[in-house]
């Protein structure tokens, strides 16, 4: 076997591991679903959590831990697998904002339950049913993953130090995401672009998993610091390069439709670009198709079009390339064991160099 084929094993296993005990928690809380309650809910959330999805925010923690020299343990698993929980709280209610139909090639929660309402005949909006349910969805998804993290099993002082970074991950999640809604409405400019990228999705993706696997391990501020010196810029082109596939992905390996950003008219910082360097005909015709709900396969064409004209994809390229590099630099430099270092190299490239 080769060393690249060893690697991917283990991969597959770790993964394994986080899914296996994400659905064991998951199937823990059916018996406390109170009798009476429809449990379409219950059977949504498991669904969505367990079908998909990388792992890279447990990967990271779990990695954040053995970085900082503590043994792989069952507790570490859970803790980390709870991160994915938080992460489906934020798809959800990303999804609903967004209005996009589609998660990882299957409708959005929302769309799942306004499709139910439409099938069963029910009184009322189908939206907004299926919206309000999905809300309280991602609200359980929240909850559960403060029970999963705190129910993991290691012992209270080594908790809270992962706790403390992991609460302070959820507050700076959720004022990114008010940040990523102010900047919709206004200058739309590249430095805020990036504020939003690196507030709302890059650190909770890397840096904070990372630096609650390592305080879970009793990390000194050195290691914490270097794990935000490799996770921030790897976790800003881990987003930028999520926003070039949402646009010029493939939707059949992307699960999700290269129109929905456009249509929205999603504030990204290669959108941002493109407004700086279009000339007038162009501007014309950003302001005519870009955040147009009737958007349809010519006018996204055009647009896609538009955005390497301008050169903005491009500089796009340019700037994954330069913070993968930055992250990569720095992780020669961390105080980390040769098995960590090599795996977040690893996963360093994945979540640069994919097409999903």
């Amino acid at each position: 076997m080769t060393i690249e084929a060893a690697r991917e094993s283990d991969v597959r296993e770790l993964r394994e591991r986080f899914d296996a005990v994400l659905a064991g928690f998951i199937d823990r809380q059916d018996p406390q679903w109170p009798d009476g309650a429809p449990r379409g809910v219950l059977a949504t959330i498991r669904r969505f959590v367990l079908a998909g999805g990388k792992r890279l925010r447990p990967m990271f923690c779990y990695w954040g831990w053995r970085g900082a020299g503590a043994p792989d343990s069952d507790e570490v698993v859970a803790a980390a697998a709870a991160l994915e929980l938080f992460h489906a709280f934020a798809l959800i209610h990303d999804d609903i904002i967004d209005g996009s139909d589609r998660r990882r090639g299957e409708p959005s929660v929302h769309k799942v339950f306004a499709e139910l309402h439409t099938r069963s005949a029910w009184r009322g909006d189908p939206a907004l049913f299926g919206r309000n349910t999905a809300l309280l969805c991602g609200d359980l998804c929240a909850a559960w993953a403060d029970q999963m993290f705190q129910e993991c099993g290691l012992p209270a002082e080594r908790m809270r130090p992962g706790y403390a970074v992991f609460a302070h991950m959820r507050t700076e999640v959720i004022a990114g995401q008010y940040l990523d809604l102010v900047s919709g409405v206004g200058d739309g400019s590249v430095a805020s672009a990036l504020t939003v990228i690196r507030m709302k999705a890059a650190r909770y993706t890397v840096t904070r998993p990372l630096q609650i696997g390592g305080g879970l391990a009793g990390a000194d501020r050195a290691l914490l610091a270097a794990y935000a010196e490799f996770g921030d810029p790897l976790g800003d082109a881990f987003q930028l390069r999520d926003d070039v596939l949402g646009v010029f992905g493939d939707p059949a390996v992307t699960g999700k439709s290269v129109l929905d950003d456009l249509r929205e008219g999603k504030p990204t910082v290669m959108m941002a670009l493109v407004r700086s360097r279009a000339d007038r005909a162009q501007a014309d015709r950003l302001r005519d198709l870009f955040g147009n709900p009737d958007l349809d396969a010519g006018g996204a064409e055009e647009l896609r079009a538009i955005i390497v004209d301008t050169g903005a994809l491009d500089r796009i390229e340019q700037m994954i390339r330069v913070r993968a590099e930055t992250a990569l630099a720095a992780l020669e430099s961390a105080p980390l064991s040769p098995d960590a270092a090599e795996a977040l190299n690893a996963l360093a490239t994945q979540a640069v160099n994919r097409n999903m």
